[in-house]
């Protein structure tokens, strides 16, 4: 239920088009995340109209609440959050290993008191495709170990790090035969692990390339490591993954790395960072981060950014020519200070706009052989500051 084509190449970059069980998604992508089914502060149709092709959905969290039987009676997750397009749902390993000395990992899975009601509970590869097969996502992610940064309080040791990408390939397996055990009419992503060890990235992807899976991911950076270091496995691994299939970096990032990503060669991207740092004051724009909660924001007539065309700094016009929306600073400074939820909302809804769009771009600017250019300007925007 994947078809996956290569429009056009610049370098290792790619745009490409995905066509999914519920409908086509055009690559590079930024995925909005939805955690416990809703990208939060931002309405369905907002994200629509900011231009969201495909957004998450977390594995572990819906199990928890609202739990499986009411998502099977709404028939999967879809119908329950309201959302008619793709949905991608993680498998529940990084929540796992967020979880830290509260969860044990063994070779059958991984037990851990429940940070809801403090139940034991037992995860599985194969109870993760149970899970993920009742929310119906049309992208399914193998259950894996993260393998962090650090360990125990020192750098994670290639010993250590094999171990651990050793055991995500055998869970793989299990989640392949689960996955088609199960008939699950949606598609399957593998996730490359090895740490900062790129010797065991490529074994991992051996290892997966092997199951020839639909797609597959980068798991395991942005978890502490140096920047330098996470461009250094993300440079390796990226142009590595099979050409004709989508290639997606997990939970990455910035928007300088969303365009070293697709410079690598990377198609599909997903981060709660425009939305967790717009619920803070921590806005992106084109000419660089602007932090509200600054005082010289107090009187600042302006809107965050003046190129861009999202209801919180243009706002829109009715069928009777009237503008509705369109902020100042000033306003949106006053709505964090005095606590207002509407200050996050629409934070939220300019950070996401900004990341769907500069996406829009970087598939102009490959459509029209000019990534190169089109990075060039990117990074000397955001550097000249706000």
């Amino acid at each position: 239920m994947l078809q996956f084509e290569v429009l056009a190449t610049e370098g290792q970059a790619r745009r490409g088009r995905l066509a999914l069980r519920r409908g086509v998604v055009e690559t590079p992508i930024f995925m909005p995340v939805g955690t416990y089914g809703t990208v939060k502060g931002v309405m369905p149709r907002s994200l629509e109209e900011m231009g969201a092709q495909i957004i998450l959905g977390n594995t572990f969290h819906l199990w928890m609440r609202p739990g499986l039987d009411v998502l099977r009676q709404f028939g999967g997750l879809h119908r329950f959050e309201g959302w008619t397009r793709p949905i991608l749902t993680d498998s529940g390993g990084f929540q796992v290993w967020s979880l830290g000395e509260m969860r044990k990992i063994s070779e059958e899975g991984v037990r851990f008191a429940s940070p809801v009601n403090g139940d034991r509970l037992f995860l599985t590869p194969e109870l993760s495709m149970q899970i993920q097969q009742v929310l119906d996502s049309d992208i399914v992610m193998q259950f894996d170990e993260c393998t962090p940064y650090e360990n125990g309080g020192h750098v994670t040791t290639e010993a250590e790090a094999r171990a651990s990408m050793e055991l995500s390939l055998r869970w793989a397996r299990r989640c392949l035969d689960e996955f088609q055990r199960g008939g699950n009419p949606n598609a399957l992503f593998g996730i490359v692990q090895g740490g900062m060890f790129t010797a065991l990235r490529d074994a991992s992807l051996e290892g997966l390339a092997a199951l020839d899976l639909p797609g597959y991911a980068i798991g395991g950076l942005s978890v502490g490591e140096p920047k330098a270091e996470m461009l250094r496995v993300l440079e390796h691994t990226a142009p590595r993954l099979p050409a004709h299939k989508p290639r997606y970096l997990m939970g990455v990032g910035t928007p300088e790395d969303l365009v070293a990503g697709v410079a690598a060669g990377i198609d599909m991207f997903d981060c709660v960072m425009p939305t967790r740092n717009a619920r803070n004051g921590h806005l992106f724009t084109r000419f660089g981060d602007l932090k509200l909660r600054n005082a010289r924001h107090k009187a600042d007539e302006r809107p965050l950014d003046p190129t861009c065309g999202c209801y919180t700094c243009r706002g829109h016009t009715d069928a009777l020519g009237r503008t509705h929306g369109g902020f100042s600073r000033a306003y949106l400074h006053h709505l964090d200070r005095c606590g207002e939820m509407l200050g996050p909302m629409l934070g939220t809804i300019h950070n996401l706009h900004y990341y769907l769009n500069l996406m829009r771009e970087i598939r102009e600017a490959l459509e029209g052989g000019r990534f190169a250019l089109f990075a060039a300007q990117f990074h000397a925007d955001r550097a000249r500051g706000v």
